[in-house]
């Protein structure tokens, strides 16, 4: 698995992940989503440098023009409910592709202890494809584990680009182990060090979903 780390060099992506984290500005929730969806187009910027292209004649008012344009069918997939902006963020950029949504969660039990649930998983065949996985935190990694396995039980993705902005250090050592012979790109905006004995990452941003779309029972 490749790991690449957006945040390591200086951008206007810097701005948009400080101001994810900073708690005066997450009471705009609308903000909070509208950054989310502008690191996705980011995000989505770069994959596209990764992409098979070839060259295409197009026809202008005056002529032709040759232009080179991707060739790859993408599947855009993300973990319900907190990767929704930064899925439509890639979208903007990826408009042709399909789309894939998994919505899985955490069930606590004693100590704090919690097993990831996958519920429902909606998406078209991968075989062959690149697929996009997007969420906005990646704190144990189990549950993109889960989720990209159970979209690989529709096919062998050709590439797979795995997006969270804010990961843990303790997640990139949990996909190297599980996604080992993958071919598997994991980007990233930040690397925290610390998780809490509930798994939430530190410094992190707090919910994301509930900064975006409101709290939940």
């Amino acid at each position: 698995m490749k790991v690449v780390n957006l945040g390591e060099s200086n951008s206007i992506l810097n701005k948009f992940v400080a101001e994810l984290r900073d708690k005066t500005i997450q009471k705009d929730s609308l903000r909070f989503r509208r950054n989310l969806e502008r690191i996705g187009e980011i995000f989505a910027y770069e994959i596209s440098k990764t992409l098979d292209y070839s060259q295409v004649e197009i026809t202008t008012p005056l002529g032709i023009a040759n232009c080179s344009l991707p060739q790859n069918e993408m599947i855009l997939a993300t973990v319900l409910r907190a990767g929704l902006p930064l899925h439509n963020g890639i979208l903007n950029f990826f408009d042709n592709a399909q789309n894939a949504f998994v919505a899985a969660y955490r069930k606590y039990g004693k100590d704090n202890k919690f097993t990831i649930q996958i519920e429902y998983v909606s998406s078209p065949k991968v075989e062959g494809k690149v697929l996009v996985l997007a969420d906005t935190m990646l704190a144990t990694g189990s549950s993109l584990v889960l989720a990209y396995n159970k979209l690989c039980e529709l096919g062998e993705p050709e590439h797979t680009h795995i997006v969270c902005p804010i990961a843990s250090e303790f997640s990139l050592g949990y996909l190297s182990k599980h996604l080992p012979h993958k071919k598997v790109t994991l980007w990233v905006a930040a690397v925290d060090e610390e998780l809490t004995n509930k798994s939430y990452i530190v410094p992190g941003l707090g919910d994301a979903g509930d900064l975006a779309y409101g709290n939940k029972l």
